[in-house]
């Protein structure tokens, strides 16, 4: 049996590799993309598992307003995926604090400068200047042709506007605390304790640490078109996927790639589960060190060696998996923020994430609703454990979690069913070197804007994923997907 052909063979059904096969198969291109696993969305997918589904990490997902990217692919392909807004977005729960965070940053700012002692003027100080750096960057990543590469109008675009990004020039390189600081809010509790919980989920480190540029525009997360989406992400994931093959191209799930090759005449070949596929390029939603391991040849690549080392500092997750009883709650959604001690780092238990399933979505099993619960844990320490080691690290966070659930959470005690997961679980069903989880964290320096363009590992070789510009969320994955795939309709044709 010959070698199956196409324009362009994408590895890896993730949020990155889906908008980038859309986009080329959008400009007609053939594309085949593969899958290892039999269900699409990578770290952002729905899994089954004992009559129940489950996402895979508890998180909200942007891009769904009006003009942003989900909702045009929604829109454009007709795609029937079901969102909902709910409000309060978020529960954020600490020791004697409960703040509903609701879906309009006004509404917020109310609430807070509502708190007891809150330096309103000064709130509102901050929540200016930081509306004023999340008004200049999300339209950016709202409109790709906007990010590097660079075409003529884009950069006509930026040069009429570029006494807009004058004022960001003193923010770049330093951590977000400096700003809270220089506004006068850094000893308000409640602030912190919320820009701390958004900045851990969205750009991976606290305030203390997090590049003031990309923190400041991640605050504004949960007003950016941020939605519950009916019967998980996995339902968005699939909808792609059926719009990439109606528009000609294949998406071959269960289908790993075991092996990456040059031919040459500078195509590329990769030796799949299911026969040979010839391309002319490759697009890799993987991270670098998954990457060369499916390399014959070695890469020789800067930028890919220091993704590959920043992800090692980064980010692995620990879960539980619940099932529940569906008259703990009301019919919607829920998702909450837990915090047990606001005076340590948001990790390894003292910091949960929970998304619970609406009453009417089929990811509950019978009379029951699925509740994902994850939390931080260091890759670093972590993998200098032995497996018994790990296995007791692992052990430990997770009774952490249940206290903290029991604490702040008791409606989401005593499940009729509860799995776990770690950085090892992660590691054999994403896999994903490591476990890791999250992309790179954004912590302060120059280093954040140093690899801008896509990343093209060899010639007509790309990375998109969460490891690679514009980084973590699924929104941002998917944009980069895109960006890197209409940068390579350029050159096919």
């Amino acid at each position: 049996m010959g070698a199956m052909n196409c324009d362009c063979l994408v590895i890896g059904a993730g949020f990155g590799g889906l908008g980038a096969a859309l986009t080329l198969a959008e400009g007609g291109a053939k594309v085949i993309v593969c899958e290892a696993l039999n269900y699409p969305g990578g770290c952002a997918s729905t899994f089954h598992r004992a009559g129940h589904s489950f996402e895979s990490g508890a998180t909200l997902f942007s891009g769904f307003d009006n003009g942003q990217l989900f909702a045009s692919w929604i829109s454009k392909h007709r795609l029937e995926v079901k969102t909902v807004a709910l409000d309060p977005i978020v529960e954020l729960r600490a020791p004697g604090f409960v703040f509903p965070i609701p879906g309009k940053r006004e509404a917020l700012i109310d609430q807070m400068c509502a708190l007891p002692n809150a330096p309103e003027k000064k709130l509102r100080a901050f929540f200016s200047r930081q509306k004023k750096v999340a008004d200049t960057l999300w339209p950016v990543l709202d409109t790709p042709d906007l990010l590097p590469p660079l075409k003529a109008r884009a950069l006509a675009h930026h040069a009429l506007h570029a006494g807009r990004y004058a004022f960001l020039t003193p923010l770049i390189g330093q951590p977000l605390l400096k700003v809270l600081e220089e506004e006068g809010v850094a000893s308000f509790p409640p602030l912190r304790l919320f820009v701390d919980a958004v900045c851990q989920i969205t750009v991976q480190a606290p305030a203390a640490e997090a590049e003031a540029v990309l923190a400041l525009s991640a605050l504004d997360y949960f007003f950016r078109g941020t939605r519950h989406v009916q019967g998980g992400i996995g339902a968005l994931a699939f909808a792609l996927t059926s719009a990439i093959t109606k528009l000609g191209s294949e998406v071959k799930l269960a289908n790993a790639v075991k092996k990456l090759e040059r031919l040459p005449d500078g195509r590329w070949q990769a030796t799949t589960r299911a026969g040979v596929i010839e391309a002319k390029s490759v697009i890799a939603n993987l991270l670098p060190q998954d990457l060369r391991k499916l390399c014959a040849t070695p890469i020789d690549s800067k930028p890919l060696d220091q993704i590959a080392e920043d992800i090692e500092g980064g980010w692995g997750a620990v879960m539980l998996y619940r099932a529940l009883p569906s008259n703990r709650f009301d019919a919607s959604a829920k998702h909450l923020e837990l915090v047990r001690d606001p005076n340590q780092l948001l990790v390894e238990g003292n910091h949960l994430f929970c998304s619970v399933s609406a009453q009417d979505e089929k990811e509950g099993g019978l009379g029951t609703r699925s509740v994902t619960i994850s939390t931080h844990v260091a890759l670093k320490p972590f993998r200098a454990l032995d497996s018994v080691g790990q296995g007791a690290a692992v052990a430990k966070i997770q009774a952490q979690m249940r206290e903290t659930i029991t604490l702040f959470a008791p409606e989401l005690d005593a499940p009729v069913l509860e799995l776990t997961a770690s950085p090892r679980t992660f590691a054999r069903f994403t896999r994903r070197h490591l476990g890791a989880v999250g992309g790179i964290p954004r912590r302060a320096g120059l280093h954040n804007y140093r690899q801008l363009s896509p990343l093209e590992a060899a010639p007509g070789l790309f990375l998109v994923g969460d490891s690679v510009f514009p980084g973590q969320s699924t929104l941002a994955t998917a944009t980069g997907g895109q960006r890197v795939a209409t940068a390579l309709l350029s050159r096919l044709r």
